[in-house]
């Protein structure tokens, strides 16, 4: 049977009631994730178990408290980071967490929550076009709106513009009840949904007013050059070759643009290849273009969402 061991850290005292958390939820998810004891007297936390949890649970610790003196940690991160110890126990989770995008809103800080999250953050940062690539929940939209909006309030960019395509009604959308509006709006809520969580509703309604945000679907691109804009293609994967060559050569000076999409998640007919598959052959050898490829490792929604994607990559696999 193996001998207990134990560490003693010592924490500057006004830091230990934010790294408990509210009613020590966070010191309970602490010992239950690690299956560790611990004990917190004055300005010390002391940890017991088995000593490969303890080493564990330390560098956690160590991590919340970096996160603590920054003002950064809730109970989100927490939950944060030990899902990213429980993929990696070698990861720098505080340096990870702690790499914000300041925004308005109800959200003043979008931070990246795995490390493929932070590297799809400086890829946009670093590079005028980035393509993200990977499974639903994985944050490709959200981050990439974080961005846009940043940029947008340091006046980096003049505009945002939003775009997917409407393949669900073939983009012959004559059919639907409404105006151009009322038929379009289903297919691009999704972008509306990001954008209202990163700035006040009456701010994003004046802005679209202006035609300063602008969300519509691809085929509006059309003939366009867009200059000075923060662009965001979410739903790449249902794009056509064409379709995707279109918009990229839209892109004009002083303009970013982020691509988005699930290749497992295609609604073309069978007979069209997308052109999210296609253009990461086309376009592999540029240096200044970035790919960034999520997996289901990165989902970042409830949990079950990572179990049902994982279950499907394994049917998938079976056929």
């Amino acid at each position: 049977m193996s001998r207990e061991y134990s560490e003693i850290i010592s924490i500057h005292h006004p830091l230990i009631p934010v790294i408990l958390g509210s009613g020590d939820q966070h010191l309970r998810a602490l010992k239950s994730a690690f299956n560790v004891n611990i004990a917190v007297m004055g300005d010390e936390f002391t940890i017991k178990g088995d000593k490969a949890d303890v080493l564990k649970a330390v560098r956690l610790i160590d991590h919340l408290r970096e996160m603590a003196m920054k003002g950064e940690l809730t109970e989100a991160g927490v939950n944060d980071a030990l899902r990213m110890m429980d993929d990696d126990q070698e990861i720098d989770v505080s340096g990870v967490l702690l790499d914000s995008v300041k925004v308005a809103g109800r959200t003043r800080n979008v931070s990246p929550k795995s490390p493929r999250q932070k590297e799809y953050l400086q890829a946009i940062k670093d590079k005028d076009l980035v393509f993200g690539i990977g499974p639903a929940g994985t944050g490709k939209t959200y981050l990439a709106m974080a961005m846009g909006v940043h940029l947008f309030l340091k006046k980096k960019v003049a505009r945002i513009i939003l775009t997917r395509p409407a393949v669900e009604a073939g983009e012959n959308l004559g059919f639907l009840p409404g105006d151009i509006a009322d038929k379009i709006n289903p297919y691009l809520r999704p972008l509306y949904d990001a954008l209202y969580s990163m700035m006040n509703i009456e701010q994003v309604a004046a802005l679209v007013e202006k035609n300063i945000i602008e969300v519509a679907p691809l085929a509006f691109m059309r003939g366009r050059t867009l200059n000075d804009s923060f662009i965001i293609l979410d739903e790449a994967q249902n794009t056509t070759s064409e379709q995707m060559k279109m918009f990229l050569t839209r892109l004009g000076f002083r303009s970013k643009a982020v691509v988005t999409g699930d290749i497992t998640q295609i609604d073309l007919p069978s007979s069209k290849k997308s052109g999210l598959i296609l253009v990461r052959e086309i376009l592999k050898g540029i240096n200044d273009i970035g790919f960034v490829e999520f997996s289901q490792k990165d989902v970042v929604r409830h949990s079950l969402v990572q179990k049902i994607i994982q279950a499907y990559e394994v049917f998938e696999e079976k056929k």
